[in-house]
């Protein structure tokens, strides 16, 4: 969420920030409603005075006898008493429309952001890893005959619907390898503490996140009012929430594995055959909690940890900034991984790495105490799939498959397949 104070004392740079987005400037709409919301707590404090001051007259005039001016000093001070509720009343209606439409705002981007307009504008930073040369027409995931006895799309769709997918045998032992080898490597490697989280949250910590109010329809609520969240992001990041941080405890660093679920709302037609975009995956979550001044650098840090687990396995890929049109709402900066898939001849997304600066802090109340004193400040959150299991297990098995239907299988996972290396034609892990 965006602080008014900064809009009040330069609302031409909110502007500015804003019209990297393509949104049209929103300081005058957003500063209309402040000055009326600070007007009628001006009025409440006004009328508060004068009811304070009347009353303390309402004594003297009743012990002088003077039976008039009691009368009208008593009228004066009901009249300011509902004053005061009444212009009490109107400043939080103000208060509530205000950050209303400050929830529903964006963030800006960095000045080191790229402009654009969609994906077409993104940025390459840098390539890993040289694309296999298959001397045979690469097959997507689900049309691999090794894998197809453990990807059952029909039966998951009688239990379920569309988007949804029923893993067995080899392909789902692969699936676990994954997640638990991208923990063990965060852990061990990258420093970050693992962590458990519910997968249910109240409202409030989907306000955190900001996947509240304006994307409610892209989450799943259930009947008593909890969120299924989108990603452990939510969870993570709330933990800090309402808290004051002592400066020594940052950065903290932290990685989850949970269950994720999505709608999908708005991506009808997009990627309907195989698991790429599903209602229900998994998701190895990484999320930084800073310094402001500490921010980018540890940005910079995360994507090198989503980078180091797909060099680990093998996996071509390359690394983007994305321009300001195609960052998410939260984001003031984002770096996108794609990973190579032959079997659609392209890189698609695995991973998403984006600072947020303190836009979520102030949804959350989330702050620290300077190690030289002073008053408390407000965080810088981070976050960052390290990696999308289900999007990585498809990377692996279209670029380790073989002629004969096989899949050769990378051989940071051979510990976790206890020794096996291959997902043979016929399905079986050997």
């Amino acid at each position: 969420m965006h602080d008014i104070r900064a809009i009040r004392d330069n609302p031409a740079a909110f502007d500015a920030g804003l019209a990297r987005r393509g949104l049209p400037g929103l300081s005058a709409e957003v500063l209309a409603i402040d000055e009326t919301r600070r007007a009628r707590i001006l009025a409440a404090e006004t009328a508060q005075a004068d009811q304070n001051r009347a009353s303390k007259e309402v004594g003297a005039a009743k012990a002088r006898g003077d039976t008039a001016e009691f009368d009208r000093l008593r009228a004066l001070v009901a009249e300011k008493k509902a004053e005061v509720a009444r212009m009490t009343e109107e400043a939080a209606a103000e208060d509530a429309r205000l950050r209303d439409l400050l929830m529903t705002i964006p963030n800006t981007p960095l000045p080191e952001v790229p402009e654009g307009r969609d994906e077409d504008d993104n940025v390459e930073l840098r390539r890993w890893g040289t694309p296999r040369a298959f001397d045979f027409t690469p097959r997507e995931h689900f049309d691999i005959p090794g894998v197809k006895p453990g990807m059952d799309f029909e039966t998951a769709s009688k239990l379920s619907g569309s988007r949804f997918v029923v893993l067995r045998g080899a392909v789902i032992r692969v699936h676990r390898a994954l997640a638990q080898f991208m923990l063990d490597t965060h852990v061990t490697d990258h420093g970050l503490t693992e962590t458990w989280t519910p997968v249910l949250v109240k409202s409030e910590a989907m306000y955190g996140t900001n996947q509240l109010p304006k994307f409610a329809e892209d989450s799943y609520q259930t009947t008593n009012g909890w969120w299924l969240i989108p990603t452990s992001e939510v969870t993570l990041t709330n933990t800090v929430a309402g808290e004051i941080l002592d400066d020594a405890a940052l950065p903290i660093r932290m990685t989850a594995h949970t269950q994720c679920f999505r709608s999908e709302a708005g991506s009808a037609g997009k990627d309907t055959t195989g698991m790429l975009r599903q209602h229900q995956f998994e998701k190895v979550e990484m999320v930084s909690i800073t310094r402001p001044e500490d921010s980018l650098t540890e940005h910079d840090r995360m994507t090198a940890c989503a980078e180091a687990i797909l060099e680990k396995l093998g996996l071509p890929y390359r690394t983007i900034v994305l321009c300001t049109g195609d960052m998410g709402f939260g984001a003031q900066k984002t770096h996108d991984l794609e990973v190579w898939l032959p079997g659609q001849n392209r890189y698609r997304e695995i991973s998403s790495v984006s600072t947020c600066g303190d836009f979520q802090a102030r949804r959350m109340n989330a702050r620290y105490r300077p190690a030289g004193g002073g008053k408390p400040d407000y965080v810088h959150t981070l976050n960052g799939s390290g990696l999308a299991v289900g999007r990585c297990l498809i990377a692996v098995l279209e670029n380790g498959q073989q002629a004969d239907g096989s899949v050769d299988l990378p051989a940071a996972l051979h510990p976790y397949l206890g020794g096996r290396t291959r997902i043979s034609a016929t399905g079986d892990l050997v």
